[in-house]
């Protein structure tokens, strides 16, 4: 049986958990510095093992030996912006929780996938490039599941379609920076810029951008868990399965779309060895000179990353 670990026990490390062992994908090892959180929320998912009929096991630790040989790592560990806190707090200290973790988490799985889902997404996978030294396929982020799924739950809302009918692609920067590619975005394929007008689009497009932010606002207190904790395991999924499909990943890009080595969110095919290509849209002028935008605003974040 495969294993993943999942570096982090608070709401997306658990929701991921929990749908990554509902689909009976791989045996979970949660691990957090919180004593007893994670062996909690491990047992609390093992006693439904008879409800959702999944044969894998969820453990809980604080020990990365008990991590050992995973074949996927999953680094949701990190604090979220609070109030009175600048980016460039957020960053410092997540960028030290990212060294600690990746060194831990390597040591134990030196062979494994790894996947970063702390934010700033896309500064600290780069981070967890620059310090562990992985082969860039074994090393990626999620962030464009994420916002690609938002962007196709606004084309669900306004044209009332089934959610299987919908592919949608956001790229680039994992936040304000992203973009989004309506051109590429189809129902049944169809591309929604031939069933929406101009307005609609770009109301779809903003919805997408804004999606996270959303969720904050309702909730006052956390941010979203439910879809980027499904969005984890997608990509799980894809890498366990060997599945070969096409999806929006923070990946290492060099050379591909004019832009040179850095972290952003791209098509990427996802196989048992992690990233297998990156997927090299055919873009017209404006939609290039889009994502190179949001790629410079990428090397700006990463200039405030602390050596």
């Amino acid at each position: 049986m495969p294993k993943v670990t999942i570096v982090g026990a608070g709401n997306v490390g658990a929701t991921a958990a929990h749908i990554i062992a509902s689909k009976n994908l791989a045996d979970v090892v949660l691990i957090d510095v919180a004593e007893g959180l994670p062996q909690g929320k491990a047992l609390d998912m093992m006693h439904m093992l008879s409800v959702e009929q999944f044969t894998v096991h969820v453990t809980g630790t604080n020990d990365y030996a008990d991590t050992r040989d995973s074949d996927v790592v999953v680094i949701t560990a990190g604090i979220a912006r609070k109030p009175g806190m600048t980016r460039e707090d957020l960053l410092g200290v997540n960028a030290g929780i990212m060294k600690s973790v990746i060194g831990a988490a390597m040591e134990a799985s030196p062979n494994a996938v790894f996947i970063c889902v702390t934010n700033p997404l896309d500064v600290m996978t780069t981070l967890a490039y620059r310090q562990s030294g992985l082969p860039a396929e074994r090393l990626m982020g999620m962030g464009g599941v994420l916002d690609s799924s938002r962007l196709a739950f606004a084309v669900c809302e306004e044209l009332g379609c089934a959610p299987a009918s919908v592919t949608a692609w956001a790229v680039g920067a994992h936040g304000e920076g992203m973009v989004c590619w309506p051109r590429f975005t189809t129902v049944d394929g169809t591309p929604i810029t031939e069933l929406m007008d101009e307005a609609a689009v770009a109301s779809v497009v903003q919805r997408c951008v804004k999606g996270g932010a959303e969720v904050v606002a309702f909730l006052k207190t956390g941010s979203a868990y439910y879809a980027p904790g499904a969005s984890i395991a997608k990509m799980v999924e894809a890498i366990l399965t060997d599945s070969h499909e096409v999806m929006s990943v923070c990946a290492h890009i060099d050379g591909q779309y004019g832009i040179d080595d850095l972290y952003m969110n791209v098509p990427v095919r996802l196989g048992r060895g992690g990233v297998e290509e990156v997927v090299e849209f055919d873009l017209d002028d404006e939609e290039l000179a889009a994502l190179r935008a949001s790629a410079d605003s990428v090397r700006a974040g990463l200039a405030n990353l602390p050596e």
